[in-house]
């Protein structure tokens, strides 16, 4: 639901915009929304005891050359008491930059290290088949198999031993 919210601010904020402008407002609502991840900032934002002007204060202050734009943004989610929206605001412009810029992040999940050879040489054939440009950062994790998960676009590709593995015995199965 509150993606759906979301999507409508940013949808106001690049109204008339260039991409130069939308990255800059992008850049403070990221760092805005890193604060987030803070227990103690979080409590303040929730506290019923803190006034709403404290807390519009409170996020005024991580920039002080912000926009007239964000402040009224910040303001107007105060008011509407959606300041908890912000990441989710945050995550929303860089899907939109991503878009209008034709480029994305991706991350590979593997159980093994790639060498930057092969991260590259994946990466060069993301991009080559989706037409866009491609940043590919590795995750070692447990996942059996390796895992291709580009952001924005909605492209998961994955394959796992174990998943091979069922569709062999379903295969045979089917053919007992």
């Amino acid at each position: 639901m509150s993606n759906l919210v979301a999507k409508k601010y940013v949808k106001a904020l690049m109204i008339g915009k260039s991409l130069e402008d939308i990255k800059s407002v992008s850049q403070v609502i990221n760092n805005i929304a890193s604060a987030y991840s803070s227990d103690k900032f979080n409590i303040i934002i929730d506290s019923i005891e803190v006034s709403k002007d404290d807390k519009i204060s409170l996020i005024n202050s991580f920039d002080e050359n912000m926009s007239d734009e964000i402040k009224n943004l910040i303001k107007l989610l105060a008011n509407n008491k959606r300041l908890d929206i912000i990441p989710d605001i945050a995550d929303e412009l860089k899907q939109n930059i991503s878009k209008l810029d034709n480029s994305y992040d991706g991350v590979i999940y593997t159980n093994k290290p790639l060498d930057d050879s092969e991260v590259e040489k994946i990466s060069n054939q993301f991009a080559k088949k989706f037409d866009i440009k491609l940043s590919l950062t590795q995750n070692i994790c447990d996942y059996d198999g390796i895992k291709v998960d580009i952001d924005g676009l909605g492209v998961d590709i994955n394959f796992s031993k174990e998943r091979l593995k069922s569709q062999m015995i379903e295969h045979i199965l089917k053919a007992v």
